[in-house]
């Protein structure tokens, strides 16, 4: 099992690594879960994306369902992501609902 969150709290942080498809996105989904059970002290969610190489729908799946069951007051950031992966996920529309960094900035 590979593990994806690295620490909940006001600034929960999430690492995404590998190849997250079809068969990986299952794993990203439960370990969300546990940050989504403490949504009330949750303010920002950061993806850390530096070794991450690929993400299909179904992992792009898991990231919107932790925006959606996080809510609207919670900000998301993508950080460190390759240009291919910034471009899927510009490509699909989550760029207007992430913000993109090369270094986590507040």
């Amino acid at each position: 099992m590979a593990n994806y969150v690295m620490e909940i709290g006001e600034v929960s942080k999430v690492k995404l690594h590998g190849h997250i498809d079809a068969s990986i996105a299952p794993e990203l989904m439960n370990e969300l879960k546990t940050v989504i059970e403490r949504k009330t002290e949750v303010k920002q969610l950061v993806f850390y994306a530096d070794e991450l190489e690929y993400i299909a729908s179904a992992g792009l799946r898991a990231v919107v369902f932790a925006k959606q069951k996080l809510g609207a007051n919670v900000k998301v950031y993508l950080v460190g992501a390759s240009e291919e992966v910034i471009d899927v996920f510009k490509m699909t529309g989550f760029d207007k609902f992430l913000t993109i960094q090369d270094k986590f900035e507040e």
